[in-house]
């Protein structure tokens, strides 16, 4: 009997211990358990994670000794001007992290908060610093140096003298270019247009001497040569005459008015090297000093620079100016509105000249100059362009078109008073 208690406790102690098992089986797997702990752990993470960029962030700010640049933000709400200047600058430059992160946070506070803002940094310009000692030189007391005897110094030979040299400021400036330039045409004598051969050339120089103190003064000179010739088989006179003459000296004395107006004085005189001649014709038409034209005028002159600098050059207005024109040959005299017999003829007049460069792009470029002088007789208007197309360095070719009104020559019946000569070339071309 007593075997049979003693068997039924290990049963019923065996049977309340699988009981047990299996709840605390059922409970460790129960998936909503589970989460529960998973969700916990993450947000201790994360949080964590926020403590960890916290202090970072502490860390950055914290510093051994103090820093002035946060200063602002803790001082007297002041408005500062450094703040404003980079919100209203065209083209802010990037400078200290931490002084634009101050000057930031300020103007969020000028803009929410205005009334807060009880000061002005000019005001605090005006007090000054607290102390005024500080820019005193501090000297350091060492008495131990007084109580050791000085080193010797060998005598050292007296330094030699240094002489100064004083260079001045060159105020010329030296310029210039130039090209030789030709041109072959072969037409046979059985060429369905017609037409004859012959050979040209043409070679012209520009130079400019020019002064500018860099205040008020300016000082341009620019001498203009050019000389070109022809052949021609048709022509029985001639074995080569002029197709292009000139040599023109500009001078012009400028006193600054305000930015790029000056009060200008302008000598403008040219002439031509050779005979000109026509073909089949032995009559002389222009020479040397026939004719020879001098105009001085006074006005305002306005410098251009426009386009990045791709155009250049001047705009004269002269209402004021004398013009003399002088013919060496009395027979070409009524030909250049001269009185029959004289030499001479003077009047005065207004004057207005453009001499402009535009570079359209790196290998091409465009010069013009535009005059016009008239008085209450006669009217004279030039308008020369040239374009120049740089093959090389020393390559290059140009279109010469030049217009012209001049109602003092001689009337002609297909043109009138009006001319006109158009030349195209290649050649050798150099700028110095």
């Amino acid at each position: 009997m007593r075997y049979k208690y003693v068997l039924a406790l290990c049963l019923v102690l065996i049977a309340f211990v699988d009981a047990s098992g299996q709840r605390r089986k059922k409970i460790l797997t129960n998936p909503d358990t589970a989460q529960v702990v998973k969700d916990y752990m993450d947000s201790l993470t994360v949080l964590r994670r926020q403590l960890d960029s916290l202090q970072q962030v502490n860390s950055q700010l914290r510093t051994e000794s103090s820093d002035g640049r946060y200063l602002r933000l803790f001082a007297p709400t002041t408005f500062y001007h450094s703040g404003a200047n980079k919100q209203l600058s065209l083209s802010p430059k990037i400078g200290d992290e931490v002084t634009d992160a101050v000057d930031a946070a300020l103007m969020s506070l000028y803009m929410r908060r205005p009334d807060l803002v009880k000061n002005d940094e000019s005001q605090l310009k005006k007090v000054g610093s607290l102390r005024d000692d500080v820019n005193t030189e501090l000297t350091q007391k060492v008495e131990l140096v007084e109580m050791a005897a000085p080193i010797p110094q060998e005598p050292q030979a007296a330094p030699a003298p240094v002489a100064v040299l004083i260079q001045k400021p060159n105020f010329w400036k030296f310029k210039g270019d130039g090209y030789l330039q030709f041109l072959q045409n072969y037409v046979s004598d059985n060429w369905h247009k017609g037409g004859e051969s012959n050979y040209s050339a043409v070679a012209a120089a520009t130079l400019e001497l020019n002064y500018n103190d860099k205040d008020k003064v300016t000082f341009e000179n620019k001498l203009e040569m050019k000389l070109g010739f022809q052949t021609s088989q048709s022509d029985t006179v001639h074995k080569f005459k002029t197709n292009n003459d000139l040599l023109r000296l500009t001078s012009k004395l400028g006193l600054q008015a305000h930015k790029r107006w000056y009060y200008t004085l302008q000598v403008l005189a040219y002439t031509q090297f050779a005979k000109g001649l026509k073909a089949n014709d032995v009559n002389t038409y222009s020479d040397f000093m026939s004719p020879f034209h001098l105009n001085v005028g006074v006005g305002m002159e306005y410098k251009v620079e426009a386009f990045d600098k791709r155009l250049t050059g001047s705009l004269n207005f002269l209402p004021l100016s004398f013009n003399l024109v002088y013919v060496d040959r009395l027979g070409l005299a009524e030909k250049n509105g001269i009185s029959s017999g004289r030499h001479t003829s003077e009047d005065f007049g207004s004057q207005f000249t453009a001499d402009l460069k535009w570079q359209i792009v790196d290998q091409l470029s465009w010069k013009t100059r535009f005059y016009a002088n008239t008085s209450y007789h006669r009217a004279l208007v030039e308008w020369e362009n040239q374009f120049e197309l740089k093959v090389t360095k020393y390559l290059s070719a140009n279109l010469f078109l030049y217009p012209r009104f001049d109602d003092s020559g001689t009337w002609d019946n297909d043109m009138g008073y009006f001319q006109f000569q158009e030349w195209s070339s290649i050649g050798l071309s150099y700028s110095w």
